[in-house]
């Protein structure tokens, strides 16, 4: 009989052991391998089945619980590893130690968190990038609160039909199975937040709490009694529904999640944020929340709009406009406004934060990304080639400006490395250079003592690295059965899978995704070179594949299936595999047992990319196209760059051929002959120096650490400061200010331009004195700085690599209003040279001159009189 209602019933420990609900229930337990060692011993079968102590302590036999209650060696350690933790969470660490006036904490919102395999709300990188971000976060004591939503059937499990075909389950997750408490009102009851909805209607949450560490993660759950069916549905699955559901979920993150933070701060005494981080667009409505709290006290929009941006940092994602998402102006509009939302604050002001009003734009879209960059004063791509690319994809919301000054800087993500680092890696690490020391490297606190790695002997490397590979062929083959069985084979005709792949062939491994521009099939170009290289009799190449498409994606799914029906030919299938459900649990076995990891985006397209970061903490090289963070520190000493056929005239099919034939061509003449190659020991000596290399060289720049020190030192600091400087009295001059900055801006303008006479045959360090003479309108040189900008020329007289030079007022304006600048302007580098000038708003509260938006410069026969040098 099948039950009409589930709950789950908790285990009742022993006194002595009540300290193993307080380390089930903080999530470090998932990179601590003390802790898991420690869960481990209570029931060896139970943990390898589900690796989660709170499962675990869930299905442990009572007896089992009285036998450890009364064994001295487990409580001792118990003891020691509740003591490490209690240090870990209270004691001072990197961002304790930190001079200066640093934030008393900072709210992270992101739509997924990909902690842990047992908290399964991720479906991707910017999951997981966001679980990194909030591990390395407490590794290092930053003041973190990560704001994200508690979706009941997670991301989607992925399973095969007979044919290939991928298809998904939605698994019911209950609450109280996974590692999290629910955040209480003083009285016991379970603290509530709502938003308003049109026709009179709301969406309550409750707030569950899965502590990271250091770091409390709130998740906001909408299946709640108080809701009605369709509102207790907002947060069923992760990416699904239609444009209002999107926008019902996108809600509840940014505006419900800045009310649980403070419902939050308020109940259990955290600091309250001063900046607020929005990962990717999906949270910026927090923004609307923050001006609404002003405008309830009493601010008014505009200042309100200052002081909210001062404090807000937004972090892109998306290389291309397709993956940003875009709501209907009107399903927008209603949704705010008198009847429903922020009712305080005019819909057409919401509207206005996220309308495409640039050229190419769609006016009657709603621009989640347009409106995480219009309510941040500071903004971030994920790798330099991505903020390069944000620029210029963003580059309409900042007109008259060239892509290179558009304010999106870049902080390269980074990878958790204790969460990715196989545990036998991290146990030579301690054997070899202490636990402490080995700690202190794979965190971020001291990036210098990767140098130590070459004190390890080349037989212990190259003996670790043929360990990893053999436990990824124990998996792999665990899972094709697993898989096969759930595609209808019987256990008879499955003998084969014993002999699938082999511990001592060279190893490539391709996880992630599946969007077409990822570019799943690459290596299927040309099958039967291919074949040739798995089957080569001295030099054997094997592939361990996995991925998944989105569900509505039905281009991925083909390519899925495509790839799985060639894992299927009995003349390969022992070489190359398909793992259907990649998720974390799967990655943290494959990464480590790769030896090269392959990456073939269409370049741009990929962001940053991680997986290969991870691949290379555990000595993996990589193989992969210049794209993302691969791109910025790709060097031969420890991987390999796949050629970009990417110019104008090259179609996607020609495109794709090329590309193939180049890996093709790595694999065959340099990776597989340097991977076989064998030294005077016996071993392949110029492959363990690659891995050393890599280890050596990219392992401190591949870290989570790394990163968030990162958006500490270059983001978070600075936006607190500004936040801080934005008092009510300021944030009102500030915008008062803009306005008047704006509307006076058309009557601004360069009205004259002069320099001395350069020599006939200017060399370098000559100095040249500009003199100019500008309009104002109803500026005053305060608003403004006239700017010479100079540099290297192109074929059609655009400055490439300009300097800016700031030029002074001299005296007043005269008997025109016009006001004259003069500064000298050195002649600084060779070749075809230019220069002009400009006007920019200027206020000490700018995060950026380009920030209005505005500029003025000379018309063209004002340049034509200044004229352009040494062409």
């Amino acid at each position: 009989m099948k039950a009409i209602r589930r709950i789950t019933v908790r285990p009742v420990l022993p006194e002595p052991l009540l300290a193993l609900s307080e380390l089930a229930r903080n999530l470090r337990w998932s990179w601590h391998e003390g802790t898991r060692d420690l869960f481990r011993s209570v029931d060896p079968a139970r943990w390898a089945a589900d690796g989660d102590p709170v499962r675990l302590l869930g299905g442990v036999a009572p007896e089992r619980l009285t036998e450890l209650a009364a064994d001295p060696d487990f409580l001792h350690r118990l003891t020691e590893t509740a003591d490490d933790l209690k240090d870990y969470v209270q004691g001072d660490r990197w961002y304790q130690d930190q001079p200066g006036d640093l934030p008393a904490a900072v709210a992270y919102f992101s739509p997924e968190f990909g902690v842990t395999a047992a908290l399964p709300q991720y479906s991707g990188g910017l999951g997981i990038l966001a679980g990194d971000h909030l591990k390395a976060a407490s590794d290092l004591g930053v003041p973190l609160i990560g704001v994200g939503l508690l979706y009941r059937h997670g991301y989607f499990r992925q399973s095969l039909s007979r044919d290939g075909w991928q298809q998904e389950t939605y698994p019911l997750l209950d609450p109280d199975e996974l590692p999290l408490s629910l955040l209480r009102a003083a009285d016991g009851s379970p603290a509530h937040i709502a938003i308003a909805l049109p026709g009179g209607r709301s969406l309550h949450a409750r707030i569950w709490i899965a502590q990271v560490g250091r770091v409390p993660l709130l998740m906001l759950d909408s299946d709640i009694e108080e809701n009605g069916s369709k509102e207790r549905n907002v947060t069923d699955r992760l990416y699904g529904g239609g444009s209002e559901h999107r926008l019902l979920q996108e809600m509840l993150l940014g505006i419900g999640g800045v009310r649980a933070v403070r419902a939050y701060c308020e109940l259990t005494g955290h600091p309250a944020p001063e900046v607020f981080h929005t990962n990717e667009g999906h949270a910026g409505f927090l923004g609307l929340e923050r001006i609404h709290e002003h405008v309830a006290r009493g601010l008014a929009f505009d200042p309100a709009l200052e002081s909210v941006r001062a404090g807000t940092v937004f972090t892109t994602h998306t290389p291309v406009p397709a993956g940003i998402d875009r709501f209907d102006r009107e399903l927008v509009a209603r949704h705010f406004g008198a009847d429903a939302e922020l009712p305080g604050i005019d819909v057409e002001r919401v509207l206005q934060l996220g309308m495409e009003t640039y050229p190419g734009g769609e006016p009657n879209l709603f621009n989640m990304a347009v409106m995480g960059l219009r309510l941040g004063q500071r903004a971030n791509g994920v790798s330099l080639l991505h903020g390069r690319v944000s620029r210029e994809m963003f580059s309409g919301l900042w007109p008259g400006f060239d892509a290179d000054e558009v304010p999106i800087t870049s902080v390269t993500n980074g990878v958790h490395a204790p969460t990715w680092v196989a545990p036998e890696v991290l146990r030579l690490g301690a054997r070899t250079f202490g636990a402490p020391r080995t700690e202190d490297a794979l965190t971020g606190s001291d990036a210098g003592r990767w140098d130590a790695i070459a004190e390890i002997p080349d037989t212990e490397v190259w003996a670790l690295r043929r360990l990893l590979r053999e436990q990824l062929v124990g998996e792999v083959r665990k899972r094709l059965y697993a898989s096969w069985r759930q595609r209808g084979a019987g256990a008879a005709e499955l003998g084969w899978i014993d002999g699938v792949l082999d511990p001592d062939v060279l190893t490539i491994g391709f996880a992630r995704r599946v969007p077409s521009y990822k570019r799943l099939t690459l290596m299927l170009r040309d099958r039967d070179r291919l074949m040739e290289l798995m089957l080569h009799p001295e030099r054997p190449v094997q592939i361990v594949v996995a991925g998944k498409a989105h569900p509505a994606d039905d281009g991925g799914k083909r390519l899925v299936q495509e790839l799985v029906r060639f894992t299927d030919d009995p003349r390969v299938r022992h070489r190359i595999v398909f793992l259907p459900d990649y998720g974390m649990g799967m990655a943290q076995k494959l990464y480590p047992g790769c030896d090269v990891w392959l990456n073939n985006p269409l370049r741009p397209l990929e962001a940053c990319g991680t997986s290969g970061m991870k691949a290379a903490l555990n000595g993996c090289l990589n193989l992969s196209v210049l794209d993302g963070w691969w791109d910025e520190w790709y060097a031969p000493d420890f991987g390999w760059a796949i050629p970009t056929a990417d110019g104008e005239a090259t179609d996607v099919d020609r495109r794709d051929d090329l590309e193939a034939r180049a890996l093709y061509d790595l694999l065959e003449q340099r990776v597989a002959p340097r991977f076989y190659e064998q030294g005077p020991a016996g071993l392949p000596d110029r492959w363990i120096t690659m891995v050393r290399q890599t280890l050596t060289l990219l392992g401190p720049k591949v870290l989570a650490g790394r990163m968030v020190r990162e958006y500490v030192e270059r983001l978070y600091l600075p936006a607190a400061r500004a936040h801080r400087a934005l008092t009510d009295g300021a944030a009102l001059e500030l915008a008062t200010w803009k306005t008047r900055v704006r509307s006076g801006w058309s009557r601004v303008a360069v009205d004259h331009v002069e320099a001395s006479a350069a020599p006939a045959t200017p060399e370098v360090g000559t100095v040249l004195a500009l003199r100019v003479r500008v309009r104002l309108g109803d500026l005053v040189p305060e608003d403004v700085e006239v700017q010479a900008v100079a540099g290297r020329v192109d074929p059609e007289d655009r400055i490439t690599d300009g300097s800016h030079v700031p030029l002074k007022p001299v005296g007043g304006p005269d008997l025109e209003g016009r006001w004259t600048y003069e500064g000298p302007l050195t002649l600084d580098r060779t070749g075809p040279y230019g220069y002009t000038v400009r006007i920019l708003p200027e206020h000490p509260l700018l995060a950026s001159s380009a920030e209005l938006g505005l500029v003025a410069v000379p018309s063209e026969s004002v340049g034509e009189n200044a004229g352009v040098l040494l062409r």
